[in-house]
């Protein structure tokens, strides 16, 4: 059964996490992209977003520049040990080389009384991978590897 939500719902999926990442415009779509993929490891509800660090990827199209959106958020939190729970891109254009991204993200460090441990991320891919835009709505589609 899949989890609905405002900003991202959790799709069926037979061994790894699918999710649909929804926004008005491709920058909230990745911003909620992010959050849905720190809600698979914790709630983040409970991350304080009290550090911020900017982050800065480049794509040569839109699906690349999602895969290494959270590939590069997956590794900042597997180098510093924190978690992020707000996610603010601050550009996101197309340049001669494809797109540029670049965000500031907000959280703390990995506190195990504090942040519950859901499901460990392996990796992000590009399996089901897809963008889909329409006129009022961008939907964001992506596996975890759990």
């Amino acid at each position: 059964m899949s989890e609905k939500r405002d900003t991202f719902e959790f799709l069926e999926h037979t061994a790894d996490i699918y999710i649909a990442a929804h926004g008005r415009t491709l920058e909230e779509a990745f911003e909620n992209a992010a959050l849905a993929t720190f809600e698979t490891m914790t709630n983040t509800k409970k991350v304080t977003p009290q550090h911020e660090e900017t982050v800065n990827v480049e794509g040569h199209d839109v699906k690349e520049l999602l895969y290494n959106w959270l590939e590069a958020l997956l590794v900042q939190f597997e180098t510093t040990e924190k978690l992020y729970s707000k996610f603010r891109i601050t550009c996101l254009q197309k340049v001669k080389r494809g797109y540029k991204l670049q965000a500031k993200i907000l959280g703390e460090k990995f506190n195990p009384k504090k942040h519950l441990g859901k499901v460990g991320v392996k990796a992000i891919t590009y399996h089901k991978m897809e963008i889909i835009k329409t006129p009022y709505r961008v939907t964001a589609k992506f596996v975890l590897d759990i």
